[in-house]
């Protein structure tokens, strides 16, 4: 079987941890791939024998990509058995079977979010998603319920969830020793539904009551809206003792972050999945992450705390409780341990595939 894989969002955040878990294992199933994408950024992938390049700079969710997608490439995507998209963007011209990965649906969940223009587009990226996938993938029994509002129904839907990545298995294997500090970590960016804004509240509220520890928020500014710029002018008007903004991180920075905390933050109001509290579990960090449905969904069971989502006064009091105690590192059993993995969600897919 012949699998040609939209790899051209590789560097995106959750899209593209998803994308990168799946085919490390699916390129050790040994069927030949056709990787699509720029061709510097997926060269690694090519010491594989059953991998090859598509090179394509074409911009997901582009005017290009829609209506005049290059024949050459086409051409070739068509004759493998297989279309594969982590996302719900699909070029034009494919007549092979697509599947497609739909993480969550936001935007006409939370339609405040975008300009009305721009929910009317990504309604018809959703829309269009749902004609031409054969099958549809997301990430939780969340999105699988708000995926079947939307579509209707027209397509199957199955839960495939996201997974924790290997160097954060990696880094916990070495046992390595990261002194804790007293630092509480936020993962994310300022859009509306991460919850920033009132973490920032509950943070500056917890200071008057005592509160030593520094916020560190790791995230790559550059991305971040200007809508939201009232939130970055709230951030720069206190000094980095205060609030630390880190900025781009790579995953070995990103991991001493994490290993180091004595708790993350996961203020968010919506998510498809949400890996943050799971990669702090991992790495012996406390999490406190809001009550929202697929948070209780995705980590029922965890040994972690859940606050009322937008309540700051209960976030403020659950994080000055936890970190009043000065709990001893969180055990995570095997069974939990091993819940969430890209060898059980590539072994979904591929069933799929193979139908």
């Amino acid at each position: 079987m012949t699998i040609v894989i939209d790899c051209r969002m590789i560097d995106a955040s959750g899209v593209g941890v998803y994308l990168r878990g799946c085919l490390s294992c699916i390129i050790k199933l040994g069927h030949e791939l056709l990787l699509l994408g720029k061709a510097g950024k997926l060269q690694a992938f090519t010491s594989n024998s059953n991998v090859k390049i598509i090179d394509c700079n074409i911009k997901s969710f582009s005017i290009r990509e829609l209506f005049f997608f290059p024949g050459k490439i086409v051409n070739q995507i068509n004759k493998a058995n297989i279309y594969y998209s982590p996302f719900f963007n699909i070029p034009s011209g494919i007549t092979i079977p697509v599947f497609t990965t739909i993480h969550d649906i936001i935007f006409p969940d939370m339609p405040e979010l975008t300009s009305r223009l721009g929910l009317e587009a990504r309604m018809f990226f959703y829309q269009r998603c749902f004609r031409l996938s054969k099958k549809i993938f997301t990430v939780s029994e969340f999105s699988k319920s708000r995926i079947e509002y939307y579509s209707k129904g027209k397509k199957p839907v199955l839960v495939t969830y996201s997974a924790i990545q290997s160097q954060f298995l990696d880094f916990r294997a070495k046992e390595k020793k990261i002194p804790k500090k007293d630092t509480i970590l936020f993962i994310g960016n300022i859009k509306k539904h991460k919850g920033l804004d009132y973490l920032l509240e509950a943070f500056l509220l917890a200071k008057k009551e005592g509160l030593s520890h520094q916020l560190v928020i790791i995230g790559d500014r550059e991305n971040f809206r200007s809508a939201d710029s009232h939130i970055l002018r709230k951030i720069d008007s206190l000094n980095n003792e205060t609030i630390l903004f880190t900025g781009f991180v790579s995953d070995e920075q990103l991991m001493e972050y994490v290993s180091s905390a004595t708790l993350l933050v996961q203020p968010s109001l919506y998510e498809g999945f949400c890996l943050p509290p799971l990669e702090a579990l991992v790495l012996g960090t406390h999490a406190l992450i809001s009550d929202i449905p697929v948070l209780k969904e995705i980590y029922s069971g965890f040994p972690l705390t859940f606050f009322n989502a937008g309540n700051v006064i209960d976030l403020k009091d659950k994080m000055l409780e936890l970190l009043s105690r000065k709990l001893p590192p969180p055990l995570l059993p095997d069974n939990l341990l091993s819940k969430y993995t890209f060898e059980k969600t590539t072994a979904l897919i591929m069933g799929e595939f193979a139908i």
